[in-house]
C-alpha cells in the first residue's frame, strides 16, 4: 500500500485523489476481513497520508477582464460564455451547480439563484450584482431561439444541443486560450472568487456561506496562494507602526 501511495505521489496525483485511493483500499480490506476472505485486516491501523495540497493561483482582475473580453462577440456562445465566466466568479458556483440551474430557480430581477444540487445534498441561495444579471439576461434573450429553449435547464449547448460538465469545460477553457490564460481550469473561477472576497473586506463566515463550505480550513486550502498578500495589505492599513 505504501509504494502504491508514493508511486501515485511521484506520478504528480492531486493529494485528494491520493487520499481517496487509500481510503478505497483500506474499506475493501476491511470488507475483506468482515466476510472471511482474508484471515485479517492488513491495513487496519494504517493512517491516511500527509500530503502538501497544492496552491492553486486565482485570476488576477486584468486575467479576468481579458477571459471576459474573449467572449465579445453576439453570437449565442458568446452571450452565454460571458455569462458564464461573470456569475461563477462571482457566486463562486461549483461547475456541476453550475450546470444543474434551472430557469424556475434563477430569478434575474432580484439578482438570486437556488442552488438546489449543492455538494453533499445541500442547496443554498447565491446572489450576483447588476453586471451579471445583464449579461444573464442577454443570455437569456438569445436562449429564446435555441431548439430546447422550453427546457428547465438554464445553460443550454451550442448548435441546439444541451449543456453539461463537458461542455462547460470546452467553452471556459477556449475562452482562457483566447486570452492567453495558462494553466486554466473552472475551478479557478472559484478560487478567483474567494480571493476577490476576502481582499474586498467580505468576512469569513459569509464567504462560507456563499461558496457552500461546512469547514473553516476550506477558505485556507482556496486561498492559500494569496494568504500572505492579504495578511501584508492587512499590515499596512493596521499601521502598527505609528507610535
Amino acid at each position: 500500500m505504501n509504494a502504491f501511495i508514493a508511486h501515485l505521489v511521484e506520478l504528480g496525483r492531486e493529494a485528494a485523489t491520493v487520499r481517496s485511493r487509500q481510503l478505497s483500499l483500506r474499506r475493501f480490506s476491511a470488507w475483506l476481513a468482515e466476510e472471511d476472505e482474508i484471515d485479517r485486516d492488513e491495513l487496519l491501523g494504517l493512517k491516511p497520508p500527509k500530503l502538501d495540497q497544492k496552491a492553486v493561483n486565482p485570476l488576477t482582475d486584468d486575467q479576468l477582464r481579458d477571459l471576459i473580453a474573449a467572449c465579445k462577440g453576439k453570437e449565442f456562445r458568446d452571450r452565454r460564455d460571458e455569462a458564464l465566466i461573470r456569475f461563477m466568479a462571482e457566486t463562486m458556483t461549483r461547475a456541476s451547480e453550475t450546470v444543474d440551474m434551472t430557469v424556475a430557480d434563477t430569478h434575474i430581477g432580484r439578482g438570486v439563484a437556488l442552488i438546489t444540487r449543492g455538494k453533499g445534498g445541500k442547496g443554498r441561495m447565491v446572489t450576483f450584482g447588476p453586471q451579471t444579471g445583464r449579461c444573464l439576461d442577454r443570455y437569456l434573450r438569445a436562449r429564446r431561439t435555441h431548439r430546447l429553449a422550453e427546457a428547465n435547464q438554464f445553460w443550454l449547448g451550442d448548435r441546439g444541443k444541451a449543456f453539461g460538465y463537458y461542455g462547460l469545460y470546452s467553452a471556459l477553457t477556449y475562452r482562457a486560450e483566447l486570452a492567453g490564460i495558462a494553466d486554466f481550469h473552472p475551478h479557478r473561477l472559484r478560487n478567483t472568487g474567494a480571493t476577490r472576497w476576502l481582499r474586498s473586506g467580505g468576512s469569513e463566515g459569509g464567504l462560507m456561506a456563499v461558496a457552500g463550505w461546512s469547514r473553516r480550513d476550506m477558505i485556507d486550502r482556496y486561498t492559500r496562494a494569496t494568504a500572505a498578500e492579504r495578511a501584508a495589505e492587512e499590515a499596512r492599513s493596521l499601521g502598527l507602526g505609528d507610535l
